[in-house]
């Protein structure tokens, strides 16, 4: 009696002995450390800017132009020459959107002569030769310069010609039916009847 009584004191000691040492082994172990999540593969959702201005691709050219500080005189211009209902509409159109500075190259003179009403289907005919019938970007004027011997050859609403050429850099240079070139310094501003480039440079027809 008394060796069984001796033995299971002796077992029930060992038993509390490994119960302590498994305690301070899991006091002695490091909390597992938290994982970072994983970045987000969703698409951008940022609207791009014109002038410092948001442009919304759910509005339409004319929308967006009219609240970019940078194309003021264009808004004009197409006001003047009566273009705005056109370009409100379904299209899709693709702008090569002089900017103010753009405008300001022209002489004063000839600028302020176009704003009149008496010049006003000379200044339509710039206008249109600013606007290709569909929806043309960047990738799309690489893709037919590729084909093209690296030029892209475009038609203008006006009825005239552009050219477009990749010049390095990912910058594209318009070149218009009197020699005149223009860059296009913001690419595929998405409206929600086409595109915009801005461009620093007036293009002027024959």
């Amino acid at each position: 009696m008394t060796f069984t009584r001796t033995t299971a004191l002796v077992a029930s000691t060992a038993a509390l002995l490994a119960v302590a040492a498994c305690g301070q082994n899991d006091a002695r172990k490091e909390p597992a450390p938290i994982e970072a999540p994983a970045p987000s593969t969703a698409p951008a959702t940022t609207e791009p800017m014109v002038g410092g201005v948001a442009m919304n691709p759910s509005d339409n050219l004319v929308a967006n132009a009219s609240k970019a500080p940078n194309l003021t005189t264009l808004v004009s211009a197409l006001q003047a020459a009566g273009l705005t209902e056109r370009l409100q509409g379904p299209g899709p159109f693709t702008v090569f959107a002089p900017d103010n500075a753009a405008f300001e190259k022209i002489p004063a003179a000839t600028r302020e002569g176009w704003m009149q009403p008496a010049q006003k289907a000379a200044l339509t005919k710039v206008l249109t030769y600013h606007v290709v019938p569909g929806r043309v970007t960047a990738a799309d004027l690489a893709a037919q310069a590729q084909a093209n011997g690296g030029t892209a050859t475009l038609t203008t609403v006006q009825g005239e010609k552009l050219t477009a050429k990749d010049i390095g850099g990912g910058k594209w240079e318009i070149t218009d039916a009197k020699g005149g070139k223009a860059l296009i310094t913001q690419a595929d501003v998405a409206q929600s009847n086409g595109v915009a480039h801005v461009i620093d440079t007036v293009l002027m027809p024959k």
